[in-house]
């Protein structure tokens, strides 16, 4: 579980954010990660029973780009009503065990959204793909603190039933690596002309999720950095020699 991280978007409620950091040390985890907390609930929640010292050294960002960029699955929860979803979405136990085996060799972030509105679609496309627990239909919406408590409490337990021999296979390139990849696939799509600036928003979003589903391995990240730097070289040295 050292390789996990636990991120909160735009948490408000002091006791939620103590309730989380509380399931943080009852199963393991260290890693606690708030993007764009409220301020005031943030530092109302440093007293949590049991968690003081995990909540101290919580790193808070400004985007969740910046929050999971070194890992390589970036997996976000949703209770999904009535959303239309775009990413693959995997009931809780099905996921535990895809997240296990990825924490044996790299860092997996978990995302979290904020009490009143859960995770927006710009941060689902940061998602390799979507978590839910299931719940009833009369009430689908956990709350944030139960949430984060019920998702450790399967990966503690399916850790113990999956746990063996590490294998050896290809590392998935980090998302800080696909993040800078799908810069430079945007980059050159709008000088190319493909992307129009009055649908730049909803493009970057399609563009963030198409790269996320390639699966890019570690090892071949560099090689598509360089691909598209080459690309976006040649087109605007073309634009230049046009004008």
């Amino acid at each position: 579980m050292s390789n996990l991280r636990v991120v909160l978007v735009a948490p408000r409620n002091p006791l939620n954010i103590g309730a989380a950091a509380r399931a943080l040390t009852n199963f393991g985890v260290s890693q606690l990660r708030l993007v764009n907390p409220y301020y005031v609930a943030f530092r109302q929640a440093t007293s949590a029973v049991g968690a003081t010292e995990l909540l101290a050294k919580a790193v808070e960002y400004k985007t969740v780009g910046e929050a999971v960029a070194d890992c390589s699955l970036v997996v976000g929860t949703t209770a999904v009503g009535k959303r239309h979803l775009l990413q693959p979405l995997r009931r809780l136990e099905q996921g535990a065990r895809l997240i296990h085996k990825q924490l044996r060799s790299s860092n997996v972030a978990l995302l979290f959204g904020s009490e009143k509105r859960g995770l927006s679609n710009e941060d689902f496309s940061h998602c390799h793909w979507l978590m839910r627990i299931p719940t009833g239909e009369e009430n689908i919406s956990m709350n944030l603190g139960q949430a984060v408590a019920v998702c450790l409490y399967e990966l503690a337990r399916d850790g113990k039933i999956t746990a063996g021999k590490k294998t050896d296979y290809d590392l998935s390139a980090t998302s800080g690596e696909l993040e800078q990849i799908t810069g430079l696939l945007l980059d050159s799509l709008r000088a190319s002309g493909y992307i129009k600036s009055g649908s730049a928003a909803n493009s970057e979003e399609k563009v963030r999720r198409l790269i996320r589903r390639l699966d890019i391995p570690e090892k071949d990240a560099v090689v598509w950095l360089g691909i598209f730097r080459q690309i976006l070289w040649k087109v605007n040295a073309g634009e230049k020699a046009g004008r």
